[in-house]
């Protein structure tokens, strides 16, 4: 049977094994260390004139600061002695420092932004509450222009493609395909669209601008509804990816050289406009009055230059319209090309803007002309006489060939 711890230790001791005394502290090692510890402190006070404190970030400080405070609890006669500053007292230690440690007392905490700005103690420069190079809030939430639905005006001229494409859907002659899930989709004047359950006609694709850095256009769509309405290409797409039951008719024909591809595509008069930049930019109000944008549209002009500011196509800057030259019976998109060719000696090549994203814009629909000289060009265009005249930049006359 094996013993038990009580019966071990009931056993006599006969090597004395259990007999074991305390050690006495050795108080002369512990008063080296001591005196160690008061010359580390000695130095530290003549370096910088206070004593270490136990708080404080540093690891050398902090370690000296809490010796101290033990050793000055309870010191021996023998440090007393060596002690000739009195540190051991604290009479020569500064009153303890906020630290980020400490709790902070209720009348401390802010009850507000108001409060923390308000603090005389808190050096915030003045520049920092003062807004450059920022467009105002109520600005930013009023635009210039939105894409608002409006009765079509001319929809006696829409309505009879819209019956037609009507009856070709339910006879199965066209096709209406879904638009899946961030389909790419660029519309080009003649398509149709199936959106909100009415059918969409894109009656014109406006001059190319650049929005956000990237390509894009305005549109005019007409619905089925006797409505229109005139948004940005990249907002008419996102409505269409959108709408969980948009469609897109596919067109006649096997692509664009098929002569069937076009027949979707209405020959649309419009409007001759003119208009006068307001730009602050210095070297483009300086030429003012003889620089001059001739854009051609099948809308409402008023529509077409509300939102000028934001459309590089019109130098970004609000526009004056200071002519308007109505068509009749002339295809607008020839009639805009037309113009074009025939003041393309006037068109300066000198002319560009850096939009907001930094990116240089060359605007080619600016020329410099006066609105007499596109008032004559428009007579004679539809006249059927424009072919047999040039434009003269130096004499700046319209003169026959």
């Amino acid at each position: 049977m094996r013993p038990t711890l009580d019966d071990i230790f009931a056993e006599e001791d006969v090597f004395g094994l259990l007999d074991v005394k305390p050690a006495a502290a050795n108080g002369r090692l512990a008063d080296h260390a001591d005196e160690a510890v008061l010359r580390d402190v000695e130095a530290f006070h003549a370096k910088h004139g206070r004593l270490p404190d136990p708080d404080a970030v540093g690891h050398d400080e902090m370690r000296l600061g809490v010796i101290l405070r033990k050793l000055a609890k309870t010191p021996s006669d023998h440090l007393r002695a060596l002690d000739r500053l009195g540190l051991l007292n604290g009479t020569d230690a500064p009153p303890p420092e906020p630290s980020w440690r400490d709790e902070p007392s209720d009348d401390e905490l802010p009850e507000s932004l108001d409060d923390i700005f308000a603090d005389d103690d808190l050096d915030v420069p003045a520049a920092l509450f003062e807004l450059r190079h920022v467009t105002p809030a109520a600005e930013r939430h009023l635009p210039d222009h939105r894409a608002d639905f409006v009765p079509c005006v001319d929809f006696e001229v829409f309505e009879p493609k819209f019956l037609e494409m009507q009856q070709e859907l339910e006879a199965g002659d066209r096709i209406a395909t879904p638009i899946e899930k961030r389909m790419v989709i660029d519309p080009y004047e003649g398509d149709f669209f199936i959106r909100n359950g009415l059918l969409a006609f894109i009656a014109e694709k406006s001059e190319m601008t650049a929005r956000g850095g990237s390509r894009d256009y305005r549109l005019r769509i007409i619905f089925s509804n006797g409505t229109e309405s005139d948004p940005l290409a990249s907002s008419f797409r996102k409505s269409l990816n959108d709408d969980k039951t948009a469609r897109v008719v596919q067109r006649r024909g096997l692509g664009a050289l098929d002569p069937e591809w076009e027949s979707d595509k209405l020959a649309l008069s419009g409007s001759i406009y003119v208009a006068r930049s307001l730009s602050t930019d210095p070297v483009i109000a300086a030429k003012r009055n003889i620089l001059h944008k001739i854009g051609v549209t099948s809308q409402d002009v008023r529509r077409r230059v509300a939102d000028a500011r934001n459309d590089p196509t019109f130098l970004l800057a609000p526009v004056e319209v200071v002519a308007i030259f109505t068509l009749q019976n002339l295809p607008r998109a020839r009639v805009e090309e037309l113009l074009h060719r025939f003041f393309e000696a006037a068109r300066p090549a000198e002319l560009f803007i850096t939009d907001r994203f930094g990116k240089r814009v060359n605007p080619r629909e600016w020329f410099y002309v006066l609105p007499d000289h596109v008032s004559q060009a428009a007579s004679l265009l539809k006249e059927g006489r424009l072919h047999g005249y040039r434009y003269d930049r130096d004499q700046q006359k319209i003169l026959e060939k």
